[in-house]
């Protein structure tokens, strides 16, 4: 990909360095982090600094974008919430289903109507600029502002509809193939590997890897921060393991991450407190490769009917769901929401990739147009997405400047506290019956519901009179409702 080594370790540690500095601003703000990285890549490629620069025939591209696009679908996966999607089964159907395949068979109508592709490339192009962006929305989705059926509705859409257009555009590809000759005898076999091979050795790895950690784990005992380099490892051994006897390597991952979903809560909450980050500086490093040179190849398609196409598919989902989502029982301020931000960004590129990998005709024009839509997404639904979360930052009452001051915590209750010689040097535990005691005598305390946000949906018991604060926003959380910043705080997790 680079010239040099150390340049690309130099790369790498850009990437890390700016990601990290800018985290609190971009959360604060609302902003798109993506465009700020597809800024950095321009700034490092041929028409900045030129020290990166890849084409769609770099060989170093096919590795980033199949590592990229393997690390989205395993993402989506875990991320999952299997509870939550039977709760909300007829919402999870319709953004899955119809609110997925319908906008993709229309986008491709318009791709064969205004831009003259054959049908199979048509559709490629239609599945692609139907995926509905996971990086992009990652900042919308963890916000507490929005609504709970929006922020279902697009967790769903963004974690499990590539997997829906995924299949779509490898029976297109096979399609273009059959037409030129390339794979007419092996069409049994692919499709043999692309539904069966693929999930079935997902589904086989990824509960074998939870029955063999639920046995470690009893007996030994495993740390949590290992525990999500083991479910990247599971996500990499089913991958091998269907791209080894011809199966597709991107199912088996995805259905290796939706098994460890179903079976395995504890595995998703450690792969997203340590794995989730180191996913994401990955993906956040693919966009600054896209950024270089490759992306701003969609602004050579510009022309009246690529432009009017570009529209189109961007408001096709809109169109779709709109109406849609009223049949699904979601409300009107939320279905609103839900239409509008469906933003196209890395999944797209990554799809219409595999297109050009496979050598079919026609690919790389699909590859401009999607890069033109992409371009125009980040700009309208990125803008969007940060003034939605500017607007509602804004709306927020400010804390209480003069908060009711309960007794405080006295000190003969402090002392009466056991601690163990475990315990001696970390934050003291309480029981149920301590911290009755206490609230008895007046003390001002506060229990706190800290538990990660799939635990606390997944389970109906809530601790009475408790605050709840998610783990990944408990600072600003607990500005927002004015708690008392000298109170003592009984924290549970489980």
């Amino acid at each position: 990909m680079l010239e040099h080594f150390p340049a690309t370790l130099a790369l790498i540690g850009i990437v890390v360095l700016v990601s990290s500095l800018l985290s609190g601003w971009v959360e604060r703000t609302g902003l798109p982090q993506v465009a700020i990285f597809l800024l950095l890549g321009l700034v490092l490629g041929p028409f900045g600094l030129g020290l990166l620069d890849l084409t769609l025939h770099s060989p170093a591209l096919e590795a980033i974008a199949t590592l990229a696009l393997f690390l989205v679908l395993f993402s989506d996966a875990i991320g999952v919430d299997i509870g939550e999607a039977r709760r909300n089964r007829r919402l999870a159907l319709y953004v899955v289903g119809p609110g997925t395949v319908l906008p993709a068979l229309l986008i491709a109508a318009a791709a064969w109507f205004l831009l003259g592709l054959s049908v199979p490339a048509a559709l490629i192009l239609g599945a692609a600029l139907a995926s509905t962006d996971p990086v992009l929305l990652r900042s919308l989705v963890r916000r507490p502002e929005l609504p709970g059926d929006a922020r279902i509705a697009l967790r769903l859409e963004s974690g499990m509809n590539d997997v829906v257009l995924l299949p779509i555009v490898a029976l297109s590809i096979l399609a273009l193939q059959v037409e030129n000759g390339a794979a007419a005898p092996n069409v049994g076999r692919r499709l043999l590997g692309l539904f069966v091979l693929g999930p079935g050795l997902g589904a086989l790895i990824g509960w074998s890897a939870i029955t063999l950690l639920e046995q470690i784990r009893r007996r030994f005992g495993v740390r949590r921060d290992y525990e999500s380099l083991y479910a990247l490892g599971v996500a990499f051994t089913a991958y091998a393991a269907a791209e080894g006897v011809g199966g597709s390597g991107f199912l088996a991952a995805f259905t290796a991450g939706l098994v460890i979903a179903s079976l395995d809560v504890e595995l998703c909450d450690c792969f997203f407190d340590y794995g989730e980050a180191s996913a994401e500086m990955f993906l956040l490093l693919t966009f600054v490769a896209f950024g270089a040179s490759l992306i701003w190849i969609g602004l050579s398609a510009v022309d009246g009917r690529t432009v009017i196409f570009a529209l189109l598919a961007l408001g096709m989902r809109t169109a779709v769901l709109l109406p849609g989502l009223r049949r699904a029982g979601v409300s009107d301020a939320s279905r609103r929401l839900i239409a509008w931000f469906g933003p196209r960004g890395l999944s797209t590129l990554l799809l219409v990739l595999l297109a050009v990998f496979a050598g079919v005709p026609e690919a790389e024009r699909l590859f401009a147009i999607a890069c033109l839509v992409v371009l125009l997404s980040v700009v309208v639904h990125g803008g969007g997405i940060a003034f939605f979360l500017r607007r509602r930052v804004d709306v927020v009452p400010p804390a209480p400047s003069a908060p009711v001051r309960r007794p405080m915590l006295p000190v003969v209750e402090q002392a009466s506290l056991p601690k163990s010689p475990a315990t001696a040097d970390v934050p003291e535990r309480i029981t149920i019956d301590e911290l009755r005691e206490l609230w008895m005598h007046g003390a001002s305390v506060t229990l706190v519901d800290v538990r990660t946000d799939r635990t606390y949906r997944g389970d109906a018991l809530r601790a009475r009179g408790a605050v709840r604060l998610p783990p990944d926003d408990a600072v600003r959380t607990a500005r927002q409702l004015g708690l008392e910043q000298h109170a003592t705080l009984v924290v549970y997790c489980a």
